[in-house]
């Protein structure tokens, strides 16, 4: 997979290459596998704060899914590369559970070049354009170069278009304005750019002193980092006698992550995706959710009860809630004709598809539940 020519890491809203000292390392402790830094993070916004220095809009995952890939076989977890290229990680031949979330993105790709040099895009996935609107980004080429831009309005200057306040962001007014010396299209084609490549979003990933954690793409990396942290938790002999699979989907954001590449002896699922937080739900930045319904339908009754009742014999915070607009790797597994119970659960994520926040406790809580569901139904302790 192509890489960028630079290692970048996104922390507290800089965009500066990664001193080689700063890489990510795992480290063996008495009983489970943890992230250690000179940061102190928590383990699981480690993870995160990792996962979120990847670019891994739809279509281009092959990074964060070897990144990933590692972090299993350091542990002495399996990982198996699915032929659409999603990622399993688990030690069990016939696993009878799934845990699934998405580690792909929403972002964008260039659809075309402007006579001003500029760059025209298509959307991958349902970004927000608004909350978008100033992120600087990397264009990628096919030949591996890496370029830096910036989304912008089309004549974004308010001193030269009155309209700048009140036009409508989407595609066809907005530009990738490139931080190149080319002003034309001719120009820009002798840099190597071209339509389809890929454009990321900084995703301006801060963790704050108070737990909170603000970055683009918690849908679904929040949910990612829970699953990596869980199988951790459990560890490689756990693995073995439980039959359980990690599920790593690479197409979600664009409907299609989980219709294919799940294990034939799978019987449930459980999706680990972001739980809606806004008006008129009851979901919440300190909770993990647990969805009874979404837009395709209810969830499994006799999963989502047995959840309940972990996450408040727990004590962990949690809410039961219907998602209005949303549908998961579950639905998707479903309506490509798999025979499976299925359940959803997450951390609570705000403002979603935009400039998200979700918080450590909804994340500790989330994996509390996930390793908690798992030890209920195979009963162990």
């Amino acid at each position: 997979m192509i890489k960028p020519k630079a290692n970048y890491e996104l922390f507290h809203g800089e965009n500066v290459p990664m001193p080689a000292s700063k890489k990510i390392s795992l480290k063996k402790s008495v009983g489970q596998n943890l992230f250690a830094r000179e940061s102190g993070l928590p383990p699981v916004v480690e993870i995160l704060r990792g996962l979120a220095a990847i670019p891994s809009p739809s279509g281009y995952t092959g990074e964060i899914v070897s990144h990933i890939s590692k972090i299993a076989e350091k542990a002495g977890i399996n990982a198996t590369k699915t032929n659409k290229g999603g990622l399993l990680i688990g030690n069990h031949p016939f696993p009878e559970i799934v845990v699934s979330g998405h580690i792909d993105t929403l972002g964008a790709m260039v659809s075309g070049i402007n006579s001003n040099g500029s760059l025209a895009f298509t959307k991958i996935g349902g970004p927000i354009l608004a909350t978008f609107e100033g992120a600087y980004v990397t264009v990628l080429t096919t030949e591996e170069k890496a370029f830096r831009g910036t989304l912008l309005l089309s004549n974004p200057a308010s001193h030269v278009n009155k309209e700048v306040a009140t036009t409508e962001r989407k595609p066809e007014n907005m530009q990738i304005r490139l931080d190149a010396e080319a002003v034309s299209k001719e120009e820009v084609l002798k840099l190597g750019i071209q339509v389809g490549d890929f454009i990321f979003f900084d995703p301006k990933f801060e963790y704050v002193n108070t737990g909170f954690i603000k970055s683009h793409f918690l849908d679904d990396k929040a949910g990612s980092s829970v699953m990596i942290d869980a199988f951790l938790t459990l560890g490689s002999n756990l693995l073995k006698k439980m039959p359980v699979v990690f599920f790593f989907s690479n197409f979600e954001e664009v409907g299609h992550g989980a219709c294919g590449g799940l294990p034939t002896s799978a019987k449930e699922m459980l999706v680990v995706d972001m739980g809606v937080v806004g008006e008129r739900v009851e979901g919440d930045e300190l909770s993990v959710s647990i969805c009874v319904k979404d837009s395709s339908g209810p969830y499994d009754y006799d999963i989502r009860r047995a959840l309940a009742k972990l996450a408040k014999e727990l004590k962990l915070p949690y809410k039961l809630d219907v998602f209005p607009f949303y549908a998961s790797d579950g639905s998707a597994a479903l309506q490509a004709g798999n025979d499976l119970r299925v359940a959803l659960i997450g951390p609570g994520v705000s403002a979603s598809h935009g400039m998200e926040r979700t918080h450590v406790k909804a994340l500790e809580a989330t994996k509390s539940l996930v390793i908690a569901y798992l030890k209920h139904i195979f009963k162990m302790r």
